[in-house]
């Protein structure tokens, strides 16, 4: 069923995308049943200590989608989502979507006054976060959010282990808050989810003064971004993904990053912290084979590798982005040889246009762009699609899937 407020896509284009196979019809709680059918007994997920197979993640996924409905997050309702990369963001996501309630991705920098804009804006009936993360109280903020909402009733807390406690309490205005290590009940039935609908919201735009915009993409939109953005870089279950970046960012959830390296069966390490003497441990230890920075982390690491003590074999490619801002030729001249890996620069926007540099691109172009739209959809709608495009160059996204304007 259609979202209000939400723009769907034009019907004829609709239709051209699934003629041509660029969508399937599959929602993306759908696919992730059929990935651990095909890959269960596979490391999905890495955090620390903590590994889940493909088959333990969708058995997870599917328990929280019947605590989180038991507690009264209803198929349709939005639902803030704003944890750090860790395996509750992955599972949280998925399970939001699997009982038919949409994930509102957030940063977890974000503090009270853009929290408070993006459960207006979406009229969100429920917060994920963290009790405290970086030494910043979410709880207490989500608290305070919810007793002047008119729409935000069920918190639920991740706490660290030493930390977790049972039951529920209720706040001042009647919302209840939840430990989310408690909503876990017998899986039901999958709800039937259209893949032309809208599977989450991601923040785009937003700076000091203006506040983030809520872009829907639809399960089918982002099922076949993470399989054009994962083509250049000929993803295999063999591959190892780092994800030191925000999860919810654009660069880390699906270009291809943490959702494609789960649609090709390979394993995603979640690190949330990008310092380069943790980053080198992990990428050593779990022999990561790609990982994705801004050209700011990327010019930390290369710093840093003279006195590091890691093996970097593994890594293969070395993806970097971030925005609008723009990789200096001479830093990037020094990733190849100083890595020992490929680099591939990306651009992607909220709204759906990413564009990457392919691994057999000529060294200028490697160097000078980033690099050509993954998606021929997109390309049809460049006026030069033979070119590979600055950031200036980038046009308005062609085909923009968000809410309408209120």
């Amino acid at each position: 069923m259609p979202l209000d407020g939400f723009t769907p896509w034009p019907e004829d284009a609709a239709l051209a995308y699934r003629r041509a196979g660029y969508r399937q019809g599959r929602s993306l709680p759908e696919l992730l049943h059929d990935w651990a059918h095909e890959h269960g007994p596979r490391t999905a997920l890495v955090h620390g200590t903590t590994r889940l197979t493909y088959s333990r993640l969708d058995r997870r996924v599917s328990r929280m989608a019947a605590g989180l409905r038991l507690r009264g997050v209803e198929p349709g309702r939005r639902v803030v989502v704003q944890l750090p990369n860790t395996p509750e963001f992955v599972i949280a996501v998925f399970a939001l979507m699997r009982l038919g309630a949409l994930p509102v991705l957030a940063p977890t920098t974000h503090r009270e006054t853009e929290i408070a804009h993006l459960v207006a804006e979406s009229e969100a009936v429920g917060y994920v976060g963290p009790a405290v993360h970086r030494g910043f109280d979410h709880a207490e903020t989500a608290a305070r959010i919810a007793a002047r909402s008119t729409s935000l009733r069920r918190i639920f807390t991740l706490t660290a282990p030493g930390e977790q406690t049972g039951g529920f309490s209720l706040l001042p205005g009647g919302a209840l808050a939840f430990p989310l290590h408690t909503v876990d009940e017998a899986p039901v039935p999958d709800r039937r989810l259209d893949a032309s609908d809208v599977a989450f919201f991601l923040p785009s735009g937003g700076g000091t003064t203006t506040p983030p915009r809520l872009v829907g993409r639809t399960h089918d939109d982002y099922a076949y971004q993470l399989r054009a953005a994962a083509e250049p870089l000929a993803l295999a279950p063999e591959d190892v993904y780092l994800a030191t970046l925000p999860a919810e960012s654009t660069l880390t959830l699906g270009c291809p990053s943490i959702l494609g390296t789960l649609a090709v069966g390979g394993t995603v390490v979640l690190l949330d912290d990008p310092a380069p003497e943790a980053a080198f441990h992990t990428i050593a230890r779990e022999g990561v084979t790609v990982t994705t920075v801004t050209p700011g982390i990327a010019a930390r690491w290369l710093d840093a590798l003279d006195g590091a003590e890691a093996d970097l074999a593994s890594l293969r490619v070395l993806q970097i982005g971030g925005g609008t801002s723009r990789l200096d030729p001479a830093l990037a001249a020094r990733i190849e040889p100083g890595f020992g890996c490929r680099l591939q620069q990306v651009w992607g926007r909220a709204e759906g246009l990413l564009t990457a540099t392919r691994l057999d691109d000529p060294w200028d172009v490697v160097l000078g762009t980033k690099g050509r739209p993954v998606s021929p959809a997109d390309e049809t709608r460049i006026d030069a699609p033979e070119d590979n495009l600055s950031v200036e160059d980038c046009p308005p996204p062609p085909h923009f899937a968000g809410p309408a304007d209120q």
